[in-house]
């Protein structure tokens, strides 16, 4: 059957497709990309669509920068359009920004070089600070607020596509969309609040629990002041060997990874009175310290209010310490949310934080900004009926999100859509034992995640396992990420470098 659409090119006209949804990949422009700039779109200005040539084995393709506004309001969100001029595979593929970045121009490069239209956006903000989220009164910026948590995307995603409409005369037949981090968040975020705009999403380290997590983030800082003892990093260090040693083996292959770091657990008071190299002995507040940074943030009464670092990753990603006299040095992001959402104060001294204004300002997160920020719904009833299917991944070793609360997310999406099975039939997650955020760590380094993702909607083979690997040079080791609950285990004769001689199982 033939297909119509219409393009905006000053004036309308419309275009018969012939064959829409079967022809193949491939696919020639029917126009310049100059043209491009003077497509008409819904409060959308066309900066510039010119031919960026090839380089580093990426073939040329059309850029189109554009910006697309929310009237009245005076709000800019620059998105990136790449566009390969021969070549197309079909299929256009939207890129995930980085901590307050929505994203950058760079993002679409890698993407076009597999044949993929793609997209990113700033969101509506230049650069990776905080700071969009005042205005010039101090006050907070809700629109802009809005178009870094979730509007950038969509109106990114709206763009792409109908670019991909003008050069190539046709929609795409399937949409991805790509991210790990705040790029993960902005996955979910998709599927949660526009389940149409993409077929798959990779999602990887998400953000699920923005408001959450960026308070967790200083709780480390919190109790070293609370107790007046801040740990030297050489001590952090030996802390995590320790715990790598007592429970690297509980999987059967001494690798230095901690296969399933939740059931390992190494006691840090066994470290006291021991020496660190170059730090002296450990103290009992020094284990303190170590401790109440495993279990995760508590109120004042002890009950829970979020996740810890597991055991095995690494303390120097939110619990930097260092200077003399030796104190804390809170992770850049996490102050800017401090100092831009949560107090409203771009020179808030986060030395005055006590147990109490913790606790405060943890329940001001959540409350006032969860609406906006967190991507934490586990209805996706909409993606699944839309037949979209997700991939979540994330490192155990994260030492910036901790996994625990991706897995908190996902077992309340199973309990939204009907169980484990249900769920699995569309969104599925894998844990990487001795990975650190979106990659990096002594464990093997995912691989392949974004091809299963494709296969899965194209040719609906689930995956039941990612694979991993570890490189020197070459592929030196290769293990399999089971599906969660399951872990991988060996099966106790044959190399432990090769995935054939490990096996899921549910512990």
């Amino acid at each position: 059957m033939p297909g119509w659409f219409w393009i905006e090119d000053g004036m309308r006209a419309a275009i018969l497709i012939l064959g829409l949804a079967g022809m193949a990949a491939g696919q020639a422009p029917v126009r310049t990309c100059a043209s491009l700039a003077s497509v008409a779109l819904p409060n959308t200005t066309i900066e510039s669509a010119a031919v960026e040539p090839a380089a580093n084995g990426r073939p040329e393709f059309c850029r189109v920068t554009a910006v697309v506004t929310h009237p009245p309001a005076g709000d800019r969100i620059r998105v990136w359009i790449g566009l390969p001029v021969s070549g197309w595979n079909g299929r256009f593929e939207g890129v995930g920004g980085a901590g307050f970045s929505g994203g950058s121009a760079n993002g679409v490069a890698g993407p076009v070089a597999q044949g993929y239209a793609a997209g990113s956006t700033d969101t509506g903000h230049e650069g990776a600070s905080a700071s969009f989220a005042l205005d010039a009164n101090g006050r907070l910026n809700w629109l802009l607020i809005r178009d870094n948590a979730y509007l950038g995307i969509h109106e990114m995603t709206l763009t792409g596509k109908r670019l991909v409409e003008a050069f190539y005369g046709r929609h795409v037949n399937y949409s991805y969309f790509n991210g790990c981090s705040t790029g993960g968040r902005q996955g979910l975020s998709e599927a949660q609040r526009y389940p149409d705009d993409y077929d798959g999403i990779l999602s990887g380290a998400p953000a699920i629990n923005w408001t959450r997590l960026h308070v967790e983030q200083m709780w480390g800082h919190v109790v070293m002041q609370e107790l007046k003892n801040f740990v030297p990093q050489c001590k952090f260090v030996a802390a995590q060997a320790a715990a790598v040693a007592a429970c690297d083996a509980a999987d059967g292959v001494k690798d230095g990874v901690i296969e399933n770091p939740p059931r390992c657990t190494y006691d840090p008071k066994e470290l006291v009175g021991t020496s660190a190299s170059g730090c002296g002995d450990f103290t009992d507040l020094d284990a303190e310290v170590i401790r109440r940074i495993w279990q995760g943030p508590r109120r004042r009464d002890g009950s829970f209010l979020w996740y810890g670092l597991q055991r095995g990753a690494d303390f120097f990603g939110l619990t930097s310490t260092g200077g003399t006299p030796l104190t804390g040095r809170p992770n850049p992001i996490t102050l800017e949310w401090w100092r831009f959402f949560l107090t409203q104060n771009p020179q808030w001294d986060w030395s005055g934080l006590t147990p109490a204004l913790y606790e405060q300002y943890w329940d001001q997160s959540v409350e006032e900004f969860s609406a906006v920020l967190a991507t934490d719904n586990p209805d996706l009833t909409a993606f699944r009926d839309h037949g979209g299917k997700i991939v979540l991944w994330h490192g155990w070793s994260d030492q910036l999100i901790y996994p625990e609360g991706t897995i908190e997310y996902y077992q309340r999406v199973q309990q939204e859509l009907g169980g484990a099975r249900n769920t699995a039939a569309f969104a599925r997650l894998f844990l990487a034992p001795g990975v650190g955020h979106c990659g990096g760590g002594p464990g093997p380094q995912p691989t392949g995640q974004f091809d299963a993702v494709v296969r899965w909607v194209e040719e609906g083979q689930a995956p039941e396992v990612l694979n991993a690997v570890w490189r020197d040079g070459a592929v030196v080791r290769r293990r399999p990420l089971c599906q969660f609950p399951m872990v991988a285990r060996y099966k106790g004769s044959g190399s432990t470098d090769d995935t054939a001689n490990f096996t899921c199982v549910v512990e």
